[in-house]
């Protein structure tokens, strides 16, 4: 257990974090439980935090800027703590989520992380480790971020119709993710296309990919496996992924299909739930 005397805030952006934290609440006079108290969290998780063996969440990062008056000083250090506990091989990934001006996925059996609700987020994530499972999946959910940026980048999602079917989560989490796809209609920065089965071949058969493009830099093409991720700017991947995405999007619905899609399987596959006896539950 670390203590909170021999904290050392260059050791991690988790432990700054910790150790900032410590450092404004004491200078305000509050015990950790009065401010916990104040920003309706437990005193033991403000401890916690303090103490760099929780993450913060940048819903704790806000509350506490204000009740503090920190300027926003942990709101933007929290950002550097979640980019810090993804894992290695992710984190060139994140960085290039961040400084894109377009995202163009194509999903082959999974609805991409960026647009996963909490549910779906923690039933991806937990499967073979439930380890560290909140932290993982706020981390995760953190990458959600860039949306809510002044200029948050273009987000295009190709995904093929079997993601709708494969039930991740149960029922009910399957019903709020797709229902949360529903929720993008009208953002013209957030679109869906379908690739439905009757799409039959097509150009996206190796694999889901990512093209990330940028006001100034060179546009980069990303694969992922197990454990590991591939990023590259070589101009022929680039040219041949970005050629296959063209055709993907011909190929799939449009975006007003895509979405009566969507709606159609959501309420028809994962509509009102009952129990034993016949009531609703969902």
């Amino acid at each position: 257990m670390t203590h909170i005397n021999v904290l050392d805030p260059g050791a991690s952006p988790l432990d700054y974090y910790g150790f900032e934290l410590r450092r404004h609440r004491e200078a305000t006079g509050l015990t950790q439980k009065q401010l916990g108290d104040i920003v309706n969290y437990t005193g033991s998780l403000v401890g916690q935090i303090e103490t760099a063996r929780k993450l913060p969440t940048p819903e704790f990062s806000e509350r506490v800027d204000a009740a503090l008056g920190t300027g926003g000083l942990l709101s933007r250090l929290v950002e550097l703590v979640m980019q810090s506990q993804l894992p290695a091989w992710f984190r060139q990934v994140a960085e290039l989520e961040v400084r894109a001006v377009e995202i163009c996925t194509f999903q082959t059996h999974m609805i991409h992380g960026l647009l996963q609700t909490k549910p779906y987020v923690r039933a991806v994530l937990g499967v073979l480790d439930q380890s560290n499972l909140d932290d993982r999946s706020a981390v995760r959910l953190a990458r959600q971020r860039i949306f809510e940026k002044e200029e948050p980048p273009v987000f295009w999602m190709v995904l093929s119709e079997a993601a709708l079917y494969q039930e991740i989560g149960g029922p009910k989490t399957m019903r709020e993710q797709l229902a949360h796809l529903l929720s993008f209609e009208d953002n013209p920065r957030i679109n869906i296309q379908i690739l439905p089965f009757s799409a039959g071949a097509h150009s996206g058969l190796q694999g889901s990919f990512n093209v990330y493009r940028f006001a100034s830099d060179p546009t980069i093409v990303y694969t992922e496996g197990y454990g590991s991720g591939h990023p590259t700017a070589n101009p022929d991947t680039v040219k041949d992924c970005s050629l296959r995405y063209d055709h993907l999007q011909a190929a799939a619905l449009s975006l007003r299909d895509s979405a009566e899609l969507i709606r159609r399987v959501m309420e028809e596959r994962y509509g009102q739930q009952r129990d034993s006896d016949g009531d609703p539950v969902a």
